[in-house]
């Protein structure tokens, strides 16, 4: 029991079946799920469908995290695929065409990637402050997507491209599977091969991984492009889901929760060590908590302090050093119960007399 509630994965998965206990209780069919037509519908698969771009999005913060960096670009980068995506669907002569949908999802991603390419070089290559490279982009790149789009709002009509975001494929969404396919990628990568130590190696210590042969430059540049094409992927889900391409709402916040998703599930802020089973469980309860924050039917303006409120207290549960001070807390009440005697009263045998011994020559001295 000791080794389990040890395990760092132990307080993000309480919480988040506490969160899915009280949801539960409060109304019973957010458990229930119903099959129509084949399909699966209900709360839990809205929470996991609706998760998607928010967890393509965290498992790409939590690599750059590793490398002891920040993205906060990733929002602009979802609006600027976007914008991409649909822009070319919305020229092109058939919207309804795979064909199209195709090629604009193909661009739509390596101009992610180019941009994940371009933070990448700012802050590897040039040496400039991750937080200060990414602001740039994030500030940017709204801007271009606005060019993009002429500054209005895209809005296309395409079926393939629906499909994306609201699909169901063996009854289950189709978003739900680009999920599971980038976590397997990303753990396959980062835990199957060497690149996860030299991801943290580089996190830990980047001067030290650096004269022990480690390609310091190489890993944290992989990691800002693995983000900006993660990012990529989320916008085009975004998109998909609206069938709209909104430059100034596309991502808004998003590096904020994903940021948000990565610390719940354990991952420092300092890099180093990091777990992607703590950002999936992280996401979820993300995702949970803004369910609940709808069924509650808390007002728009009071939603954050809720939601802010929810987090601090679900923080506070993963706290070590809560833990600590909570374990020593019992501790103490536990010695202090058994450090009387069984009598009950205290000891009533005489204190035995000093004997008087002849001063030693150093005390004389002294």
């Amino acid at each position: 029991m000791k080794k389990l509630i040890t395990h760092r994965l132990f307080w993000p998965v309480a919480a988040l079946l506490a969160l899915i206990v009280v949801n539960t209780i409060a109304r019973p069919q957010f458990i229930s799920v119903t099959v129509r037509d084949g399909q699966l519908y209900g709360a839990l698969i809205d929470i996991l469908r609706n998760s998607a771009p928010l967890m393509l999005v965290a498992l790409g913060m939590t690599i750059v995290i590793a490398t002891r960096g920040i993205d906060l670009s990733v929002g602009a980068i979802m609006a600027v695929s976007g914008a991409v995506a649909l822009t070319i669907i919305d020229t092109s002569g058939d919207p309804g065409s795979g064909a199209t949908v195709a090629v604009a999802l193909l661009i739509g991603i390596l101009v992610a990637l180019v941009l994940g390419v371009w933070n990448g070089f700012l802050i590897a290559v040039l040496g400039i402050q991750p937080i200060i490279a990414t602001l740039v982009l994030m500030l940017a790149g709204r801007g271009v997507a606005l060019l993009i789009t002429d500054g209005f709002i895209t809005t296309v009509t395409s079926a393939p491209y629906k499909f994306i975001a609201t699909g169901y494929v063996i009854g289950l969404p189709f978003a739900l599977f680009i999920s599971i396919a980038a976590i397997a990628v990303i753990a396959l990568l980062e835990r199957r091969t060497a690149l996860g130590v030299l991801t943290e190696s580089v996190g830990i210590n980047p001067e030290a991984s650096r004269l022990a042969g480690v390609r310091a430059r190489g890993i944290v540049f992989g990691a800002y492009a693995a983000s900006g094409v993660l990012a990529g992927m989320a916008g085009v889900l975004y998109s998909s889901n609206i069938m709209a391409a909104d430059a100034n709402a596309a991502g808004l916040y998003i590096e904020l929760y994903a940021i948000l998703a990565v610390v719940l599930g354990g991952t420092s802020l300092m890099g180093g060590k990091f777990t992607i089973a703590g950002t999936v469980v992280g996401v979820l309860t993300i995702q949970t908590l803004e369910s609940t924050i709808l069924f509650l039917g808390v007002p728009s303006a009071q939603a954050p302090v809720f939601f802010a409120a929810v987090v601090v207290v679900v923080v506070l549960v993963q706290s070590p050093r809560l833990h600590r001070f909570a374990r020593g807390l019992i501790a103490s009440r536990r010695s202090g119960g058994g450090g009387r005697s069984g009598g009950g009263g205290p000891s009533t045998s005489a204190p035995t007399p000093s004997t008087t011994t002849e001063p030693t020559k150093a005390e004389a001295v002294r």
